[in-house]
């Protein structure tokens, strides 16, 4: 006879692992499924519905009546559909898939996720913007958050991180006047989604201690090409515990298998407007297109006894540790390869917290840290209606979960028996505590002896502001570089009080690199000092002077595949080469997207027709990642004498992509007055440049082009 979850003792054995697989959680949300498909309309009480097109009234054209309980059911509910949104992160999207450790994984952590190579946890992972609301845009300059519940069979666990490894205060005190600064105004509630506004900047230059991630949110990081293509990071130093109970030290990264690129910044302008939901939209259609998604989960190990060991305090959430001092290990992978069935139910009431962790997995002293275990709770209670959040289906853990708590809103477990309370002998005394000792598999907290006087201080150790800004910078390619220098100018731009502008660039730029404050201050009309401004002990130092890992260019995918490619065409195309450009792209991986300047068929050179995927308006060339122009004499003379065939091939040159012409193809380029570089292709056949081209969208842009593309009109 199979067990009753919601009665099953949980005396087992720890660490089990047998009980759960990938599809657990996928199979307990079937219990809460609803597919409306061959049933009646009826209310939420079950009665079957007539007429749902009119309200009850007192005549055809009388006053509507009260008794109307259909009417009035259907109208508050509706009035009450929405929840508070977030605070940070409202604007989100999220997928399911699972989790797979490595044969190393178990050395590090008792944890049961970790301990079996062949078992696959399922999770839930949502990636969102910080700063806009619900309504905003996907591409905005923003952090963005990455947060994975694990529904391990020990209950859940929540790595709560962001797509950039450090944060812009130290201490969580400091959160609620960061957030207020980056939020729009109170007074106007503008800007909606951006960070460049007088408020932001005030509060960034008065606390040095930002400068660090204000420079990586100023970096192409910003804006990520795709979620598959970024980064993530448990920002914090937390703890793993092993089976031994010995306690180590760890960071912990999302290392995408796609590679790192990101947007720039006057792609992800455009695509504002053009297509507000690019990010979430690519992660639907891929995952939906059997495309999936992956990263590796790696850590970063630091043993207890070399804590103190570098020149910064690895506390300090404002710091990262260098990949050239602590590689990263990769212990596992994740696929996100299943979409939410419905928005509302999963990815908007889903609710992270640091704080659920599970045995073989712990807290460091981390002062942001040990606010945030605080404040998620806080926020659910709010946002979710009361301490009944972790019974919607989304939060539910796979394994069984029992305790003495009871009612309140929103409850939906019937609790038998008549104790609710511990310890208790009518009930048999469950339920009961998990016995003490690692082998029984119950939580305990790492015993770290704590001997201090009560203060309201920080740690000396906390006191370098500027070291790992410049190691930053220094780190970066010339191209990314002059992106950052781009950034701050135009931010500090649209900042209305002078000397806001005058104190970024003459006090907290010089101290991450004076060409960067002179460069901004040239912009501004403002002369920056020649010389760093912050104390010694502000200004840091590092053993490092560069760390080639920071540069986005240290993982280009080196292949095309997930990339999207634009075929160009009209009427008397070269079919065949639209054909074998389908089969190669394919084949490579690639998704390839025949875009004409309609939706009706295209008739090819040789009479067959040729199916368009999208015009040339709907799928512009910010969505895409390369341009290829097959040949067909009319077909490119329709395309020349477009004013959106031109700007089609103007904007892919100005954004660096790779534009392949083939045969007839190059007077498209010659119409449309755009220079020959190296990542212009031109051959009579795509034989004679499908290499190169791979080759070339592999390094995801022509960099060599970036010093000349702003000269484009587009």
């Amino acid at each position: 006879m199979a067990k009753n979850p919601h009665t099953e003792s949980n005396s087992g054995p720890a660490n089990d692992t047998g009980k759960t697989n990938e599809h657990s959680k996928n199979e307990q949300l079937e219990t809460v499924r609803s597919n409306a498909e061959g049933h009646d309309l009826r209310t939420n009480q079950g009665v079957r519905i007539a007429d749902n097109h009119n309200s009850l009234k007192a005549g055809e054209r009388g006053p509507t009546l009260l008794e109307d309980f259909i009417f009035r059911e259907k109208m508050n509910h509706f009035d009450n559909e929405r929840i508070p949104e977030r605070i940070v992160h409202a604007r989100g999207a999220a997928a399911h898939g699972y989790f797979q450790p490595y044969e190393n994984a178990a050395q590090f952590s008792k944890a049961g996720l970790f301990q079996d190579p062949d078992k696959r946890t399922p999770v839930f992972t949502r990636i969102s913007t910080v700063q806009g609301s619900r309504g905003s845009n996907d591409t905005v300059r923003d952090v963005r958050g990455f947060a994975v519940k694990f529904y391990t069979d020990e209950g859940n666990w929540d790595l709560v991180g962001n797509n950039i490894p450090v944060f812009f205060i130290q201490d969580a005190n400091k959160f609620p006047d960061f957030v207020h600064a980056v939020k729009p105004e109170p007074h106007n509630e503008i800007p909606q989604g951006q960070s460049a506004h007088d408020t932001l900047w005030d509060f960034v230059s008065l606390m040095p201690e930002a400068t660090h991630a204000v420079l990586w949110t100023m970096s192409d990081r910003a804006f990520p090409r795709h979620f598959r293509s970024m980064e993530g990071f448990g920002v914090h130093t937390f703890r793993l515990i092993d089976k031994e109970e010995k306690s180590r030290f760890v960071k912990f990264h999302w290392k995408p298998l796609a590679g790192t690129c990101s947007l720039i910044w006057d792609e992800a302008q455009k695509l504002w407007g053009r297509d507000p939901d690019f990010n979430r939209r690519g992660m639907w259609e891929d995952i939906s297109n059997g495309d999936f998604i992956e990263w590796e989960l790696g850590i970063q190990v630091i043993e207890e006894e070399d804590e103190h060991s570098f020149d910064f305090d690895i506390l300090d959430p404002t710091k990262l540790i260098p990949e050239e001092l602590v590689p990263v290990t990769p212990i596992g992978k994740m696929v996100l390869n299943r979409n939410p069935d419905n928005y509302f139910a999963e990815t908007e009431q889903v609710a992270f917290s640091p704080g659920h962790i599970v045995p073989g997995i712990d807290f460091s002293n981390d002062p942001l840290l040990q606010g945030r275990l605080f404040s998620y709770l806080d926020t659910q209670m709010l946002r979710l209606g009361g301490p009944n959040f972790h019974e919607i289906p989304i939060n539910r853990p796979v394994c069984p979960y029992h305790n003495n708590q009871r009612d309140s809103v929103h409850r939906q477990t019937i609790n038998t028996g008549q104790a609710s309370y511990e310890p208790n002998s009518i009930d048999g005394g469950w339920p009961k505590e998990t016995p003490a000792g690692p082998e029984n598999g119950g939580f305990e907290s790492h015993h770290e002896r704590v001997d201090a006087n009560k203060v309201r201080a920080r740690s000396d150790s906390f006191g370098d502001h500027y070291s790992q800004a410049r190691l930053f910078w220094n780190s970066q390619t010339e191209v990314e570089q002059a992106h950052i220098i781009q950034a701050y100018a135009f931010e500090l731009s649209k900042v209305q009080r002078p000397h806001i502008r005058e104190r970024v660039i003459t006090e907290i730029l010089p101290n991450i690199s004076i060409e960067l404050a002179q460069a901004v201050g040239k912009i501004h009309g403002i002369d920056a000092p020649s010389a760093p401004t912050a104390s010694a002990d502000e200004l840091g130092t590092s053993s490092l002077d560069k760390s080639p890992a920071l540069s986005l260019m240290a993982r280009l995918p080196g292949n095309i595949k997930h990339r999207k490619i634009a075929i160009l065409a009209a009427n008397g195309v070269n079919s065949d080469q639209v054909n074998k450009l389908r089969q190669k792209l394919e084949e490579e991986g690639a998704t390839a997207m025949v875009i004409a300047p309609s939706m009706a068929p295209i008739k090819g050179a040789d009479g067959s027709n040729v199916e368009s995927d999208a015009m040339l308006n709907g799928l512009p060339s910010v969505t895409m990642d390369a341009v290829i122009v097959p040949g067909g004499k009319d077909s490119v003379a329709e395309l020349a004498n477009s004013g959106q065939g031109r700007y089609y091939l103007q904007e892919a040159y100005k954004h660096l992509k790779v534009i392949v012409l083939l045969g007839e193809g190059k007077e498209l380029l010659y119409a449309a007055n755009v220079p020959e570089d190296q990542g212009i292709l031109l051959g009579e056949n795509i034989d004679d440049v499908f290499d190169r081209f791979k080759d070339a969208l592999g390094q995801h842009r022509v960099w060599s082009r970036d010093s000349v593309a702003n000269d484009m009109p587009a």
